[in-house]
Parts: structure tokens; C-alpha cells; sequence
């Protein structure tokens, strides 16, 4: 199954909780599709299973929830705890030092905008806490971040969704029309390709008698 797949699978059977967890699970640096579930939750939103006011509001909870657990990992874990084990769920050096260096270049405010970066958005809580940066300028900001991120793909996705489905819905119901069409495209063009080697070959034909 592709991972489109399996995230619609996720959000079809445990709905807002999934995606919630989803976005958490990532804010604090395991290797979780949040986006994609934010995304997959709102398409689906958009054919009324799922209610987008409650999928934007569960979405917000989890980003805002799973970054705070990675200030809390950063704040009394340190750096040296994330080099350490770290790795084991892709939080390398390298990765640390680079969000480390943005945070030190834009300042605090890069936590608003850092959700939309997917390297950032993954550890931009564990490395404010690790830079003891105030909890609640960090909460301040992190929540503004969280509500912009979630607004902008929810309202995207499901405002898309709405329009792809009603295309798509469009469509089936001209279906047989569109079949048949093809069925006499291709017709056509089978009978102009045969007409033309028959053609071909009957004029080598009349090049060989002459």
C-alpha cells in the first residue's frame, strides 16, 4: 500500500484522533506523516465525513501538544541527550546545528513559521527548550505558529477537495458519453493507421511491378 494509502486508511478508521496524534508524533521529532494526515483529513472533511471546524481544532491541539513535549525533551534532556539517541529516530547532528543556527540567525519568531519547513517543524521544540528559551514566549508563539500552519493546509485541502470531488462527480455522470467517445477515437485512428500500410504497401507493390 502507497503512503497515501495508508494515511487515508488511518484517518478513514480513527478519524480526528489520528491526525492529531499524527501531528503531534512529528512535532516532537519521530518520523510522522503529520502533514500528510492534516492534508488527507481535510480532503476527506471536504465529502462530509469528517467535520473540518473539529479537524482543524484536533490538528492545532496535536501540533501545539507535540511541540511542547519536544521543549520539554529539549529543556531537561539537553543537546547532549539528543546526539546521544537521537539517531535512532532521525535526529542527527547535523540536523540540530542547522535548526540551531536558524533559530540563532532569525530569532525566536522563526517558531511561527518554522511549522511549514519539515526539518524545523520536526525540531523546533526540542531545540528552543535546548536554547532555554522561555516556556511561555515559546507557548505564545508556538500556538500562533500551529494555527497558521493547520488553517492554511486544512482550509487549502479541504477547499480543493470540494472542488475534485465535484469534478469528479461531474464526470461520472457523463461517463458512458466519454466512453464511447474514446472507444470511437480509438476506432478511428486503428482504421486510419490500417488504411495507411495498406496504402504503403500496395504503392511498393506498384514501385516493384513498374
Amino acid at each position: 500500500m502507497s503512503l497515501f494509502g495508508e494515511v487515508h486508511h488511518y484517518v478513514a478508521e480513527y478519524g480526528y484522533v489520528a491526525v492529531a496524534a499524527g501531528i503531534m508524533l512529528e512535532d516532537f521529532g519521530l518520523p510522522a506523516p503529520g502533514e500528510s494526515l492534516l492534508i488527507t483529513g481535510a480532503i476527506i472533511a471536504s465529502r462530509g465525513t469528517l467535520d473540518i471546524r473539529l479537524l482543524l481544532i484536533f490538528a492545532w491541539a496535536g501540533a501545539v501538544i507535540g511541540d511542547n513535549i519536544g521543549f520539554c525533551i529539549g529543556h531537561f534532556g539537553g543537546h547532549r541527550l539528543m546526539v546521544r539517541y537521537g539517531n535512532r529516530i532521525g535526529i542527527t547532528q547535523e540536523r540540530l546545528d542547522s535548526v540551531t543556527r536558524t533559530f540563532q540567525r532569525y530569532g525566536d519568531w522563526v517558531i511561527v513559521f518554522a511549522r511549514f519547513i519539515v526539518i524545523l517543524r520536526q525540531l523546533n521544540g526540542i531545540v528552543a527548550g535546548t536554547l532555554e528559551m522561555h516556556w511561555a514566549r515559546f507557548l505564545v508563539l508556538n500556538a500562533i505558529g500551529a494555527a497558521l500552519w493547520v488553517g492554511f493546509w486544512g482550509t487549502l485541502a479541504h477547499w480543493l477537495g470540494r472542488r475534485i470531488f465535484a469534478v469528479l462527480a461531474a464526470v461520472a455522470q457523463y461517463e458512458p458519453l466519454v466512453v464511447a467517445l474514446a472507444i470511437a477515437a480509438v476506432a478511428l485512428a486503428l482504421g486510419v493507421h490500417l488504411l495507411w500500410r495498406y496504402l504503403r504497401v500496395r504503392g511498393r507493390r506498384r514501385s516493384d511491378q513498374g
